[in-house]
């Protein structure tokens, strides 16, 4: 007799099927209980093979297969061939131009723009998510580790966007493949540490991957435009057909984020992944508590801001993302003052945004500039991240 598989139940914690079935329609319906329940199947049977094989035996083939390529190996275990022949085999809109090109203009923002659109706008928005929360602190790696995990993302992050980095061996696609492996191996220590996925579901599962995706470009993009940094229409489309990439070799099923390719767009979906998030938690205020605490001591040297007035900037800065009822409950205290100040300070900043497009030699040769200094920064000895270790199993 065939057995016919059974789609897993919805996640009790999870808002409700009918809730969305009568918001979204049925297909959203479906997608979207698929996607509570699974996490990442290639990168998942990956760290299961390497408890199969031993560490010792499993670390090296990782980090050979990730750093030179599947035919570096001589006999790959099945899963490693699996997941390394997906992410070596680009989806058919990958090519040139947007590997080489579209990334550029994430670079015509300065460095303190994106490290404030990170913490403030996608890191914090990323714990708002209960279930994030929760892997975090079932993990051990709740607050403890938020000024590291902070440093770390954003070290990923801008190798990620490198133009030409997301090519198989560069630094942009090893560090990906690292951050998706790190997952993977979070997954496996939740669930070996009582992670009630009946409750919320897979932990880090897709839709989990699909909002942290949409922190990462449409609460990115809006905060910096926010506050005067703003893309053009023909920018934004490039940046979003990008991250569908960085999507797909961070394991993003396609159905969930590409042909994405505009903010307005972007709500339309994440309001539907919004809805099955659930509530801000306690562990999700601490966390953003944290996150705060962390980058305030940063902007008295990026922005020379005195520091008794760098968390009060950081906390406008904050809701003026989040806005008023996210931030109540996620505890960011009023700052009046500091707000009152940001207006003048974006005007200031937009008008000066504004200047140098006129010139689009000056605007491409500023963004070469930056590019540049990332590079080299990147190039630097000692800079390889926690998560790189952590990837390969090190931390579980």
């Amino acid at each position: 007799m065939t057995t016919i598989p059974t789609t897993p139940a919805w996640p009790t914690a999870r808002s409700s099927r009918t809730g969305v079935l009568a918001q979204f329609g049925e297909g959203r319906a479906e997608l979207m209980q698929w996607a509570l329940n699974t996490g990442d199947p290639l990168a998942d049977a990956v760290v299961a093979e390497m408890h199969e094989l031993g560490m010792s035996t499993a670390r090296p083939l990782l980090t050979r297969g990730i750093q030179r390529g599947l035919a570096s190996i001589a006999d790959p275990p099945p899963a490693l061939a699996a997941l390394l022949g997906s992410t070596e085999t680009p989806p058919g809109y990958v090519d040139d131009e947007l590997l080489d090109v579209f990334p550029r203009p994430w670079f015509s923002s300065p460095t303190p723009v994106h490290i404030l659109s990170l913490s403030a706008g996608a890191l914090v928005r990323v714990y708002e998510s209960p279930s994030i929360a929760k892997v975090l602190s079932t993990t051990g790696r709740l607050v403890d580790r938020a000024e590291k995990r902070l440093t770390e993302t954003g070290s990923w992050l801008t190798r990620a966007m490198l133009p030409g980095s997301l090519r198989p061996g560069q630094p942009g696609y090893v560090a990906t493949l690292e951050v998706r492996m790190l997952h993977a191996h979070m997954r496996k220590l939740a669930l070996d540490r009582g992670y009630d996925s009946a409750a919320d579901g897979v932990p880090i599962n897709q839709v989990d991957l699909a909002r942290t995706w949409m922190d990462f470009t449409l609460t990115s993009f809006a905060a910096e435009e926010l506050f005067g940094f703003d893309l053009t229409v023909r920018e934004l489309d490039g940046l979003y057909r990008y991250w569908w990439y960085l999507g797909h070799l961070l394991g993003i099923d396609a159905r969930l984020v590409e042909g994405i390719t505009g903010n307005d767009a972007a709500r339309r979906v994440d309001a539907v992944l919004q809805t099955v998030t659930g509530p801000v938690s306690e562990d999700s205020a601490r966390l953003a508590t944290a996150t705060l605490d962390s980058i305030s001591v940063l902007l008295q040297d990026l922005f020379r801001i005195p520091g008794r007035l760098s968390r009060p900037a950081l906390d406008a800065i904050t809701r003026r993302i989040h806005g008023v009822a996210m931030s109540q409950d996620l505890r960011v205290p009023e700052a009046p003052v500091a707000d009152a100040l940001l207006s003048p300070a974006v005007l200031a900043f937009r008008r000066t945004r504004a200047i140098r497009r006129r010139s689009p030699e000056r605007w491409e040769a500023a963004i070469d500039t930056a590019i540049a200094a990332e590079r080299e920064r990147a190039a630097a000895p000692g800079e390889q991240a926690a998560y790189e270790r952590g990837a390969t199993g090190s931390d579980d």
